[in-house]
């Protein structure tokens, strides 16, 4: 009997381990519709604009093409219980921003802003950003003009296209919370 409960937790434990790969593709017909294929399982998301491009600038619209690691998950604490997932998480807070001006040394990075004070505010009153997926994109090096706040977050009901980032529902984010780690590589193109 005891073996039997040991054999059943171990099956669930590696059932939930991490994915390795997560796909991004662009839909057929579409280049601002996509989707996101991991282990087994596949749900529609929304691309930038323009697509993905290969070759990313600020501004741009694009999703960019290329392999990245997620580094952490923000979300709204102020809206949702803090959900499964094997990566590091923050709470978002009301100063919490992202920066988004090449000439700035803290470009594509996390910045706090002082009211009145311009950037990307990650408390937006949609609730696009409530949960967000921080990936390395243009991180290391971070290359002035390369894009900026690239994530993979949740999308408008419409689902149309981003600014450059993979957006999709509410229930395929917790899903993928759920199976993504640090490790995970997310293959965009």
């Amino acid at each position: 009997m005891e073996n039997d409960t040991t054999s059943i937790t171990y099956k669930t434990a590696a059932r939930d381990r991490p994915v390795s790969v997560i796909r991004v593709q662009r839909a057929a017909g579409d280049a601002r519709r996509g989707w996101l294929t991991t282990d087994g399982w596949s749900v529609p998301v929304a691309l930038g604009r323009a697509g993905i491009l290969a070759n990313k600038k600020e501004g741009d619209g694009g999703t960019p093409r290329g392999t990245y690691r997620p580094l952490r998950l923000w979300w709204r604490a102020d809206r949702h219980a803090r959900p499964g997932t094997y990566l590091p998480t923050r709470a978002i807070r009301t100063e919490d921003a992202w920066c988004e001006d090449p000439r700035d040394r803290h470009y594509n990075q996390p910045i706090r802003l002082v009211r009145g004070q311009a950037g990307d505010r990650l408390t937006r009153e949609d609730h696009l950003y409530d949960f967000i997926i921080e990936i390395d994109h243009n991180s290391a090096p971070r290359i002035a003009g390369r894009g900026s706040a690239v994530f993979l977050h949740l999308a408008r009901s419409n689902f149309s296209p981003t600014a450059g980032c993979v957006s999709m529902t509410k229930s395929a984010m917790l899903r993928l919370l759920r199976r993504i780690g640090p490790q995970t590589r997310i293959m965009i193109g």
